[in-house]
């Protein structure tokens, strides 16, 4: 089983290279030439594509293949103001979104956003809908503008439960089933570490025909006592659907993908630490290895980049014994 880890958003070796620079309304609402307002909103958001770019050629240089693009790329962008001017920040910024995508596509990188948790499609209240479909309309919008097909997903959670979850994931449901194909086709469930577990989680992904990412921290300190592995042949299931494969060329797969990190401390069991120790997550994947040929793992530690080379650096110490690095973030698990 191939094995390709990547990281989130930021580097900790990288100096200079937020792709998060922003903006608060109030200071855009300060400015009072409001075409400057918005050319500066637009500089920033360049300024964060390009950061992204240095970004990308960073991670392969250092063979890394799988990165989750931060959601704050262009500022105010979902802003309901900025969105009644008329502005059109894709169109402003179409050629570093269009080098960014070429860049993606031409070394076979795999890219993702995770919309952040006031995204709610689980909710009860209209207005907080309608936000949460807006903002994923934005993430859309941005890999559009990429030239990114479908493989490049949106990760999202099931959401709340409201005091009544049951309810909570038919809601869930049936806003899922009401949004346009083209959001549908580019979403994924993460089961939580609070609220929607697991295998609530996946039922919910197979009775919507979505993929499944399956964070196993969420799932060690959210369970009902299943194992992560009793759970991955349907989990692995759930990335045979047209909405997983859509645009896939023919003869290709979009592999399975999933979450790892490290509880923070004996008293954060929740929390994210630096590091991800290396014991635990090999376990898992010599689990599954006899039954996936390959899955991408994103690596959500503190350290970000810096976390996938500690990783691989643990990794090493296993070579012969199943393990076999590739290049610095591959490696092949041998069942």
């Amino acid at each position: 089983m191939i094995v390709r880890f990547g990281y989130v958003a930021m580097s900790t070796t990288l100096e200079n290279a937020s792709p998060s620079k922003t903006m608060t309304y109030k200071t855009f609402s300060g400015l009072t030439d409001q075409e400057a307002a918005v050319r500066r909103l637009e500089s920033i958001a360049a300024e964060n594509l390009h950061n992204t770019m240095r970004l990308l050629r960073h991670s392969i240089a250092h063979d890394i293949h799988v990165y989750r693009f931060t959601s704050k790329l262009i500022p105010l962008a979902t802003h309901e103001a900025l969105i009644n001017l008329g502005w059109n920040p894709y169109e402003a910024l179409a050629k570093p979104f269009a080098e960014v995508g070429e860049f993606v596509k031409n070394h076979g990188m795999r890219v993702s956003f995770h919309p952040d948790h006031f995204t709610v499609l689980s909710t009860p209240r209209p207005e907080v809908l309608r936000n949460s479909i807006r903002d994923l309309q934005y993430h859309v919008a941005i890999l559009e503008a990429m030239g990114l097909d479908s493989r490049a997903k949106n990760n999202i959670h099931v959401g709340g439960a409201y005091g009544d979850k049951p309810s909570a994931g038919q809601r869930f449901i049936e806003n899922v089933i009401a949004l346009p194909d083209k959001i549908k086709k580019r979403l994924t469930l993460e089961n939580d570490d609070k609220t929607f577990n697991a295998p609530e989680t996946l039922k919910i992904a197979e009775s919507l025909g979505l993929p499944m990412v399956l964070d196993i921290h969420h799932q060690w300190v959210n369970n009902v006592g299943e194992t992560p592995a009793e759970l991955w042949p349907r989990i692995l299931r759930t990335w045979t659907s047209p909405f997983a494969q859509a645009d896939v060329p023919e003869g290709q797969f979009l592999a399975p993908k999933i979450h790892a990190s490290s509880p923070k401390s004996t008293s954060d069991l929740r929390g994210h630490a630096d590091h991800v120790i290396a014991a635990p997550l090999l376990h898992f994947l010599r689990e599954i290895a006899p039954m996936t040929k390959q899955v991408d793992v994103m690596l959500e530690a503190k350290l970000k980049d810096g976390a996938v080379f500690a990783l691989m650096e643990d990794l090493r110490q296993y070579s012969g014994d199943g393990v076999e690095i590739i290049d610095g973030a591959t490696v092949r698990i041998v069942p």
